[in-house]
């Protein structure tokens, strides 16, 4: 497998990788809505992929495995999705994602990488915090992660956390 920078064409693979991914919410009958959410769309990745923000993991034969989309956001480099697909996932595709995340945040300076994820779904919040990441309490959050849960919230994720991994 390797990773690297995802293009204009590889759009259309991004978005069925992200709805595959979504497919492991059916398991919670609370989230299984999720499967059928919209994720990010084209538009989106345009611009992740346009900030060289957009990261995509393939296997030997090309096969599109997964991708993480970051923005730098002052200090911290946000990771705004990571989604591998479901028959991909528990191979170490997300922590590798995870990785190049981290690369590139000191690469460009940042201090933190910060993310926003359920705080108790096992591939969310305890996978993060496994790698090294602190669920963040509300006085510890900036105006930039509370307006991200903010929205979260008003489009119906409730049982969201901010999280942040402090770069050396």
């Amino acid at each position: 497998m390797h990773i690297r920078r995802a293009l204009l064409d590889d759009i259309a693979q991004l978005i069925a990788i992200e709805q595959s991914a979504a497919q492991a919410f059916l398991r919670l009958p609370e989230l299984a809505w999720l499967a059928r959410a919209e994720g990010l769309d084209a538009k989106a990745h345009k611009a992740f992929i346009a900030e060289h923000g957009s990261w995509l993991a393939e296997d030997e034969q090309g096969q599109a495995l997964g991708f993480v989309c970051l923005r730098l956001e002052g200090q911290a480099l946000h990771i705004h999705e990571l989604s591998v697909r479901l028959p991909s996932q528990g191979q170490g595709i997300g922590r590798q994602l995870l990785d190049q995340a981290c690369a590139v945040a000191r690469h460009q300076g940042a201090q933190e990488v910060t993310l926003t994820t359920f705080a108790q779904v096992a591939w969310n919040g305890p996978f993060y915090a496994r790698h090294g990441f602190q669920v963040l309490d509300e006085q510890q959050l900036g105006a930039r992660l509370q307006g991200i849960l903010a929205s979260e919230r008003a489009h119906g994720l409730n049982g969201r956390c901010a999280m942040r991994l402090p770069l050396p």
